[in-house]
């Protein structure tokens, strides 16, 4: 199994900022992509962004220019830094890490999710 664990989340005034982090651990082989996805009370999850192992991108248009992920191999964590928050970034926010598990040859594929962490957005 690999566990995530999420922190950083939290109340935030519009146009402040927030960092998300997480830690991947357990029984990893190797993890391509983590991310983030975000779900609103009523409303689907939804990808916010995501990094592959060779750190190539990719952001949901409503966060481009303000949110950043970035990754650190070596510890298995992903980091979202949001910037210029807005009230519609209220949402619960979780990670999610693809990729492969297990001991070679013994390896499976991974679609873990963390607990989540909250951020709310609002004056």
């Amino acid at each position: 199994q690999v566990h995530l664990v999420e922190s950083g989340g939290g109340l935030v005034q519009p146009g402040g900022s927030l960092r998300l982090s997480c830690a991947a651990s357990g029984d990893i082989f190797s993890l391509n992509p983590m991310g983030w996805y975000r779900q609103a009370p009523g409303k689907q999850r939804e990808l916010v962004a995501s990094i592959t192992s060779g750190g190539s991108t990719n952001y949901a248009d409503s966060v481009k220019g303000r949110f950043t992920i970035s990754g650190d191999n070596a510890r298995n964590t992903v980091y979202l830094q949001m910037n210029s928050l807005k009230p519609e970034d209220t949402a619960g926010y979780y990670c999610n890490a693809k990729g492969l598990g297990g001991k070679y040859p013994m390896i499976y594929p991974l679609n873990s999710w963390g607990q989540g962490t909250q951020v709310t957005v609002s004056s």
